[in-house]
């Protein structure tokens, strides 16, 4: 399955890179929303990881401007963010308006649960 995924940390974006890749994904990584969204205009994602700190838009306002195509409401979106979850947990912003599959807080989130969670979302296929 094909992977978006906007991490604006080089050595961060490097590692979930890596690891996507192992467990047999293909993916495309960028540090900002803008980039993001030509990435996903020309690769179409399966799948959309994305920090909600951003240099520039946000990952808020990716996921409106991302959300406002009709082609990609459908494609499923992780939050895998510094951000805490507990500032979205109660509003239906992230998951009714913005369509957000799956939240993951770095802190405490491994790099098996973000694969695990990725698998979850876009299994693989069996050939």
């Amino acid at each position: 399955m094909h992977v978006l995924l906007i991490e604006p940390d080089k050595i961060l974006s490097n590692i979930y890179v890596r690891s996507l890749v192992g467990a047999g994904h293909t993916v495309a990584a960028t540090m900002n929303a803008q980039h993001a969204i030509q990435l996903a205009d020309e690769q179409q994602p399966d799948l959309v990881i994305v920090e909600l700190q951003l240099k520039g838009h946000n990952g808020v306002e990716f996921l409106y401007e991302f959300r406002s195509y009709q082609e990609w409401l459908t494609i499923p979106v992780l939050v895998h963010s510094f951000v805490p979850p507990t500032e979205f947990v109660r509003t239906p912003l992230l998951t009714q308006e913005l369509g957000v599959n799956d939240y993951l807080y770095k802190p405490t989130t491994s790099l098996a649960k973000l694969i695990q969670a990725v698998q979850k979302l876009v299994p693989i296929k069996a050939l």
